[in-house]
C-alpha cells in the first residue's frame, strides 16, 4: 500500500451484543492511519470509553498499529506479547518475521493496552527512584530489611497514586479485552484471530469470557491460569523458575565449560556461593553495581529462552571473576532499563495492571508466610517473586475482578500451548486454562518461556495449520 495518511472505515461486521450495547459510536469510528516505523506498518489512535460502564463519559486514545497483508487478505491477526506492560506495537514491529507464515493473507496488528507505552502510560517514579526500587533486598530477613522493602513499596505506590489518580481504576485487562473487540471491528473482521503470549493469554481468556461468539481462532501460548489469585500464582511461578534454574545448571555442567562446576550438584553449589558473595560484596559496574537483586533478576531473565543460556553462562563466568557487566545487562533487559538510565514503563504498568486484575492479600504477614511455605522447594525465587506482590496489598485502586475460572460458551475450540518447564507460566497453568475453556492443549516438552516464538518446527506447524485453516492438533499432541 502507498505510504502517507489513509482513512479506513470499518466494515459492517459487528453484531450488537450485551457487551457492545451503547457503544455504536466507538465501533463506527474511522481510523486515520499514517505510515510509521517502516516495513509497511501504519499507526493510528483508536478512541474508546475510559469507563465502559459510562460510554458517554470520558474517552481514552489507544495506540494501534497494522501492517496490511502482502497478498489476498483474509483478515487481521492481532498479537500481544504479554507482561502485563509489554508494548504490542513494539512486539508486532520487532517480531514481524515471527509471523511470516500469516502475513501473506493477514494484516499483522496490535495495540498498546491501557497504561502501556503509547497509550496513556502509567508512570510512578523518576528513573533514579526506580533504580532504588528495583534494588530493594530480594531476600529480606531482618526487621530493618523488611522495613526497607515496605517503605520502598509505599514510595512506589504513592508515586503511582500521585501521578495517575483515578486512571488506575480503568487499566485492567477486562477493559483492554473490550478495547480489543473494538479494534477487531475497526479492522473489518467479523471475528477475532489472535495470538497471545504469556500474559497475552490472560487478555485472550478475558476476551473469550466477554465475546465467545466473536472468536475465529485464539492461540494462547504460555498460559496464565485466571482462577488463581495473585499470591498463589506467584508461588507457582517461583517454582517454575526454580525448575528451570535446575535445567540450566545441569546444561551448564554438561558443557564442560561451566564456571560454577562440572556436575549438576557442583554447579548448584557454585551458584549458591557466587550469589552469597555478591550479596555480601556487590560488584561495581561503572557508576552502578551488581547487587543481590540485580543478580537474581538477571538470572531470571536468562531463564526465559534456552537460546540465552550460553550468554548467561558467560555472564556468570564474568561475575565469578568480579565483572558484573554482562549480568547487569540481563537485569536491564528484565526491567527494560535503557542505556541512558531511563526506563520503559513496563514494570510500572505491570504492577498497575496486575494489582487490579485479581485480588491480593492486604496483610504483609500473608506474603511472609507464603515465602516461608515455599522457600524449601523454591529457595532462589520464592522471596524475590512473592514479596514484591506486597505492592498490591497497598494499591490505591481495588481489583476489578476476583480470580475465577473462565468460560466461553459458544466459542470455537481454542488452542492453548504449554511448555513443560516454562519458568514464567508453568505448565500447570496451561493445563488449567485449556480445561476451563474446553480448549485443545498442545504441549512442548522443554525449557524456556512460550513455544511458538522459539522456532520449534512442530509447534509452528500446528499453530500455522490452526490459524490458517482452523485445523486443530490431535488431542494430547506433544512436541519436543
Amino acid at each position: 500500500m502507498a505510504s502517507g495518511t489513509t482513512t479506513t472505515a470499518p466494515a459492517d461486521t459487528t453484531t450488537p451484543s450485551p457487551a457492545t450495547a451503547g457503544l455504536t459510536r466507538f465501533y463506527a469510528q474511522h481510523l486515520s492511519w499514517h505510515s510509521c516505523y517502516g516495513h509497511g506498518f501504519k499507526c493510528a489512535t483508536m478512541t474508546v470509553p475510559l469507563d465502559y460502564a459510562h460510554p458517554d463519559g470520558a474517552t481514552l486514545g489507544v495506540a494501534v498499529t497494522m501492517r496490511p497483508a502482502n497478498g489476498s487478505r483474509r483478515g487481521a491477526l492481532i498479537v500481544n506479547p504479554g507482561g502485563p506492560g509489554g508494548s504490542g506495537i513494539d512486539f508486532a514491529q520487532q517480531c514481524l518475521a515471527c509471523f511470516a507464515a500469516f502475513t501473506g493473507h493477514y494484516d499483522l496488528a496490535s495495540f498498546d493496552p491501557r497504561g502501556v507505552a503509547r497509550t496513556r502510560p502509567v508512570r510512578c517514579l523518576a528513573p533514579k527512584d526506580l533504580d532504588a526500587f528495583f534494588d530493594l533486598p530480594p531476600y529480606p530477613t531482618t526487621a530493618a530489611q523488611i522495613a526497607q522493602v515496605v517503605d520502598g513499596d509505599k514510595k512506589f505506590v504513592a508515586g503511582c497514586r500521585q501521578r495517575n489518580g483515578s486512571y488506575l481504576s480503568h487499566i485492567g485487562t477486562i477493559d483492554s479485552a473490550r478495547d480489543m473487540d473494538v479494534f477487531r471491528a475497526l479492522l473489518g473482521d467479523a471475528k477475532l484471530t489472535y495470538y497471545g503470549a504469556s500474559y497475552g493469554t490472560y487478555l485472550g481468556a478475558k476476551y473469550a469470557q466477554l465475546f465467545p461468539r466473536h472468536i475465529r481462532a485464539l492461540v494462547l501460548d504460555g498460559a496464565v491460569d485466571p482462577a488463581q489469585d495473585s499470591l498463589t500464582g506467584a508461588a507457582v511461578q517461583a517454582h517454575g523458575f526454580e525448575v528451570d534454574l535446575g535445567d540450566f545448571l545441569r546444561s551448564c555442567a554438561a558443557t564442560g565449560a561451566c564456571p560454577l562446576g562440572d556436575t549438576a550438584a557442583a554447579a548448584r553449589h557454585g551458584f549458591d556461593q557466587l550469589q552469597a558473595r555478591i550479596a555480601s560484596h556487590p560488584e561495581q559496574v561503572g557508576s552502578r553495581r551488581l547487587g543481590p537483586a540485580e543478580f537474581i533478576g538477571g538470572v531470571a531473565q536468562g531463564m526465559y529462552a534456552v537460546s540465552e543460556w550460553g550468554e548467561l553462562r558467560l555472564a556468570l563466568n564474568d561475575a565469578e571473576n568480579g565483572d558484573g557487566a554482562r549480568m547487569l545487562r540481563f537485569f536491564d533487559d528484565l526491567v527494560e532499563r535503557n542505556k541512558n538510565g531511563t526506563y520503559s514503563n513496563l514494570q510500572e504498568a505491570f504492577n498497575a495492571i496486575s494489582c487490579i486484575d485479581r485480588q491480593s492479600p492486604k496483610d504483609l504477614s500473608a506474603y511472609e508466610a507464603s515465602v516461608r511455605a515455599h522457600t524449601k522447594e523454591s529457595p532462589h525465587f520464592a522471596a524475590p517473586i512473592i514479596l514484591p506482590g506486597y505492592v498490591c496489598a497497598i494499591w490505591p485502586a481495588p481489583p476489578v475482578e476476583r480470580a475465577h475460572p473462565v468460560s466461553a460458551p459458544g466459542a470455537p475450540t481454542i488452542l492453548v500451548i504449554g511448555t513443560t518447564h516454562d519458568p514464567a507460566t508453568p505448565y500447570s497453568w496451561a493445563q488449567a486454562l485449556a480445561s476451563q475453556l474446553h480448549g485443545r492443549l498442545l504441549t512442548r516438552d522443554g525449557s524456556g518461556h512460550t513455544a511458538y516464538l522459539t522456532g520449534n518446527e512442530c509447534i509452528m506447524s500446528a499453530v500455522n495449520a490452526y490459524v490458517l485453516s482452523l485445523r486443530l492438533p490431535t488431542e494430547g499432541a506433544r512436541c519436543s
